[in-house]
């Protein structure tokens, strides 16, 4: 940043599960003039809960988080602050994670073995609304969507009893609070959790979460 300027630094928000790797990171991006670090957090609940009060300009977000998904992460924030870049760091280079990234609205898609310059350059481009997607990567990404024909109704499969279990899966209760509400016993709740979630092609509940948000944006009713 220049002298005498008065720009507000780029705000940014770091989730990943190591503290070790939010600490070099953050160490990184609050040793340049123009970045403040406002928040960090070590997995998908706790990203969700405190990226919207701290309204970073820029999320940087791991792919694997304990409870959920960077992705997932993205796909929710983007939802509700569309205004929010979000960046996605990732060990591995997975062309399925990228597709998953695109699709979630992330602006940028970029390996943890980054050197700290580009990764400080990254944040800058995201930021200021630019692209971090490699075209290649992308192509391959346009191209499925182009091969795959749409998707059927994602709830199609499901029983009026797993829709209903799904609709308060997004409202955050638990297995228990759910056999409450519905007067049906835990092991039962897990029974139809498992199955819906197979249905659905999901592997954790948080996932089933982000689809009912999903939905709820799209003004879908999940009894229709």
């Amino acid at each position: 940043m220049a002298p005498g300027t008065a720009t507000k630094p780029i705000k940014v928000f770091l989730v990943d599960d190591h503290e070790v790797v939010r600490r070099g990171v953050a160490a990184l991006l609050d040793g340049e003039e123009d970045m403040k670090v406002v928040g960090e957090a070590g997995t998908a609940e706790q990203a969700l809960a405190r990226i919207p009060a701290a309204s970073p300009d820029v999320a940087v977000l791991d792919v694997r988080l304990p409870g959920g998904s960077g992705v997932g992460v993205c796909r929710e924030i983007r939802s509700d602050r569309p205004e929010i870049a979000c960046l996605m760091l990732t060990s591995f280079a997975d062309d399925e994670a990228l597709f998953e990234a695109v699709m979630a609205g992330a602006a940028g898609y970029v390996l943890k073995q980054i050197h700290g310059a580009d990764l400080v350059g990254a944040v800058r481009t995201v930021a200021a609304g630019g692209s971090l997607l490699d075209p290649g990567s992308t192509g391959r990404v346009m191209e499925r969507l182009r091969s795959n024909p749409p998707r059927p109704d994602p709830l199609s499969e499901l029983s009026p009893q797993e829709r209903q279990i799904l609709d308060l899966i997004g409202e955050g209760l638990t297995n228990r609070q759910i056999g409450e509400r519905l007067d049906l016993a835990e092991k039962t709740v897990k029974n139809y959790v498992s199955s819906l979630l197979s249905k659905l092609d999901l592997k954790r509940r948080t996932q089933a979460a982000v689809l009912v948000a999903e939905l709820r944006t799209r003004g879908r009713s999940h009894f229709e």
